[in-house]
């Protein structure tokens, strides 16, 4: 399941009812997993709240963490020198773009502009605030460049040609272009998961809102897309619920399960 846009209301909570339910999905034996853009530290507040035992999907597939062992259980971060030659690509063009790296559960960058900020940006401060060349010397789990919409979106569109099959990107929001190792998908970091807990692909069923979540539906068993979702969730989706203001994901999952 998701969670900005899906499980989360705008507010950035999960609803007493949305617990409620999840918390008797648990108890009937099902494996909750959070699949999540977010670092593991942005998501252990909601994954402890639901007093989950499952591992957790970050930064969009890069990232399988198994917060009960502590363990990695798969990432895929951009070779060093590849995040390298992306920012300075970046910078070469637009030197007032934002850069940051999340390195394992780390965020390193060199600028911070409260304009533009993360929700993770929003309650956590950088591990290392220093110039890139103090911390760009290592493989990325995600590259995060920050700036006016427009300005990422040429980014994007060069990027996408120039470091074809080297990296995915995601434009979720206007101001945030994520960069991941091209591998990466929230589909495969899925069914990775569900190898690991033992559960057939058709016993899975997702839940999401985005662009980043299109895979991870197409994948599952069965997918729901919540109200508020954009076109392509929408399209590719089994099942439409309601809204994330109006627990669509947790009233999805009890009325599919029958719990």
């Amino acid at each position: 399941m998701d969670l900005d846009g899906t499980l989360l209301t705008s507010d950035k909570r999960i609803s007493p009812v949305s617990e409620s339910i999840l918390a008797r999905v648990r108890a009937a034996g099902v494996h909750i997993v959070l699949a999540s853009a977010r670092p593991p530290r942005s998501v252990m507040a909601f994954y402890t709240r639901l007093d989950l035992d499952t591992p957790m999907i970050n930064y969009n597939g890069a990232l399988v963490y198994d917060p009960p062992s502590q363990r990695v259980l798969a990432h895929r971060p951009i070779p060093a020198a590849v995040a390298g030659d992306i920012v300075h690509d970046a910078r070469s063009r637009h030197p007032e773009v934002i850069v940051s790296a999340e390195i394992l559960d780390r965020w390193f960058t060199d600028r911070v502009d409260e304009r533009y900020t993360t929700e993770t940006g929003r309650h956590c401060k950088p591990d290392l605030l220093a110039p890139i060349g103090e911390w760009l010397n290592q493989p990325v789990t995600k590259l995060l460049l920050l700036g006016e919409p427009p300005m990422l979106t040429s980014l994007r569109k060069y990027f996408a040609t120039a470091y074809e099959h080297q990296v995915t990107m995601v434009q979720t929001e206007g101001f945030l272009l994520q960069i991941m190792h091209a591998t990466t998908s929230k589909a495969q970091a899925l069914r990775e998961v569900a190898a690991e807990l033992g559960v057939r692909r058709e016993d899975v069923l997702a839940v999401g809102d985005n662009a980043n979540d299109v895979g991870m539906l197409q994948w599952a068993g069965t997918s729901v897309a919540v109200a508020n979702a954009c076109p392509e969730a929408l399209a590719v989706a089994d099942h439409i619920t309601g809204h994330h203001d109006e627990n669509g994901a947790a009233l999805a999952v009890e009325r599919l399960l029958g719990v």
